[in-house]
């Protein structure tokens, strides 16, 4: 697991957004409501509500710093 803060990778934040499945799902209306991801998936649920409490964004901290 990763403490501190996590490197920015512009390549898969543009892949995130602009994936086939992604837009499958958003298009066709089967997005799950907020929370209910530990129904879907609760190993990757479990691993993501860790990482993101033990790391950080840097964009998050310098944007903190800015305004």
């Amino acid at each position: 697991m990763k403490f501190g803060f996590r490197k920015p990778s512009l390549k898969k934040r543009i892949a995130a957004r602009t994936s086939i499945k992604r837009q499958i799902v958003h298009r066709a209306g089967l997005k799950m409501p907020r929370g209910y991801g530990w129904l879907r998936n609760p190993k990757r649920a479990a691993y993501n509500k860790v990482y993101n409490k033990t790391t950080f964004d840097i964009f998050k901290v310098i944007r903190k710093l800015f305004k």
